[in-house]
């Protein structure tokens, strides 16, 4: 007799309450959507005060809730040595069906819905409600909040259907799904209104028989073709590798000494999709500005400086470079060893800089090709010390551990208010450029060397304070 879905889809969102709860602490947890609405309110007030369109607003929206349906449903790409790394020696659901008298696709296939049933709640619904000031300072009217939170629900669930379908054609053939990928991305750049007219955001400018069917329909297909592709059994051959600790740390010299740099290049660079992930996340978050400078209508009378709008935006996605740097360390395990975690944070911020800095240097240098050479300088000039400003927060504010950072109500609204302070003005600077560009890039310059150095300042203050409250048991 098999476990039936209903029993499956109560217990999964169980286990999720209590995964996070018991992580970051039920009501430190649940304050989490009510953080989000207050970011989603401040953002959309600070735009309607700058003269954006409401249109061009909500179509952001629509484009972040589809990107977080892309990786809520990558499920078969997750990095399960992250996930153990995380939650210690624990089994979820989703893989327990050699357990468990339950196929491995009713699992997935549950664990889907469930994903999208929780996280539509958590962290969609939040978003939309944020809108609200919109009504007040901008066109929205208020009898059109229903249908964006159906259309914001349904383009997670277009996010989520499409993942999954490129995951589960990944299963099948690498080659194959990055032909389809680039022919989405191609479809994308060239016909954006056709891409908008089949997705949910169509539904919310124009609702008719057509519009409803393609955002309604487009999901649950991508979602079974996914489903139809995703193959569970994927054995390895065994392989044999070289010692390349030894090697690395030769080369490395006297400059990883305790062989923590080495140590941190390589758990990279062996964990899921390897040193790709770094090339990749921060391509994506280039093709999405790309896109949006390029084709999205003005959202201010003045056009954005692409340089420095890039700049700002890649120096923010380099946290995901810490993410994976720090994924299996631990400030307890250290210092059960004779190294300081000065040492630790150190290693980090090297890799940092060998890994994700590179990596958004060279969408800089491909923004050149895009937009040309013009302000695509300034951005270099200002991405270097932001990113810095980027480390030295994350490392103060999150030690070693950041991705509790994402569910720590605390933890993140500290994180979210320190990136406030010195993106945002860049942020009102790349709108203002083109009104006296010498003056606004020498500004620019100016704050993000200032950002730096307060970046530096809290990555040397970090190994001090983690190190007390490892000390104390505060962890």
């Amino acid at each position: 007799m098999s476990v039936s879905y209903r029993f499956l889809f109560d217990q999964m969102v169980r286990e999720e309450w209590r995964m996070h709860s018991r992580l970051f602490g039920g009501r430190r947890f649940a304050l989490f959507p009510a953080f989000l609405t207050l970011i989603a309110a401040g953002t959309a007030t600070f735009f309607a005060f700058a003269g954006a369109g409401e249109d061009t607003l909500l179509a952001g929206l629509h484009v972040v809730v589809a990107l977080v349906g892309l990786q809520v449903g990558s499920i078969g790409l997750v990095g399960r040595d992250a996930l153990e790394n995380l939650l210690g020696d624990t089994t979820l659901l989703i893989y327990s069906a050699r357990t468990l008298p339950v196929s491995e696709r009713r699992l997935l296939l549950v664990f889907v819905v469930k994903d999208v049933a929780y996280y539509a709640i958590l962290f969609i619904a939040p978003l939309v409600v944020g809108t609200l000031p919109l009504v007040v300072l901008g066109g929205l009217a208020a009898s059109e909040i229903p249908i964006l939170l159906v259309t914001a629900w349904l383009a997670f669930a277009f996010g989520v259907g499409l993942s999954l379908a490129l995951v589960g054609l990944a299963t099948r053939s690498r080659l194959a799904t990055l032909a389809v990928l680039l022919a989405v991305l191609a479809g994308g750049v060239l016909r954006p209104d056709l891409l908008v007219a089949l997705t949910p955001y169509g539904l919310f400018q124009r609702v008719t028989p057509v519009t409803v069917a393609t955002s309604v329909l487009l999901p649950l297909v991508l979602g079974a073709v996914g489903m139809a592709l995703f193959q569970f059994d994927r054995r390895t051959p065994a392989r044999t590798a070289a010692n390349q600790f030894r090697a690395l740390h030769t080369r490395l010299g006297s400059r990883d000494r305790q062989g923590l740099l080495t140590k941190s290049l390589l758990d990279v660079a062996r964990s899921s999709g390897g040193l790709w992930k770094v090339l990749f996340s921060q391509g994506l978050v280039f093709a999405v500005i790309a896109v949006l400078l390029l084709y999205i209508p003005e959202i201010v009378p003045v056009q954005p400086s692409p340089g420095l709008t890039l700049s700002t935006v890649l120096a923010l996605g380099a946290f995901t470079t810490y993410n994976w740097l720090c994924q299996f360390e631990d400030e307890d395990f250290f210092l059960t060893y004779p190294i300081e975690l000065a040492a630790v944070f150190r290693a980090k911020l090297l890799g940092f800089l060998i890994l994700g800095v590179p990596s958004g240097l060279f969408y800089l240098a491909l923004g050149t090709q895009v937009f040309g050479l013009g302000t695509v300088l300034l951005g270099v000039a200002v991405y270097l010390p932001l990113s810095v400003y980027v480390f030295g927060v994350t490392a103060y504010v999150a030690g070693l551990r950041p991705t509790e950072l994402l569910f720590d109500t605390p933890v993140f609204a500290l994180f979210t208010v320190a990136m406030m302070a010195a993106l945002l003005p860049l942020v009102v600077l790349a709108i203002a450029y083109p009104l006296d560009p010498a003056l606004v890039g020498g500004l620019s310059v100016a704050i993000a060397g200032t950002a730096g150095g307060v970046g530096y300042g809290l990555y040397r203050r970090a190994a001090t304070k983690w190190t007390r409250r490892a000390r104390r048991g505060a962890l």
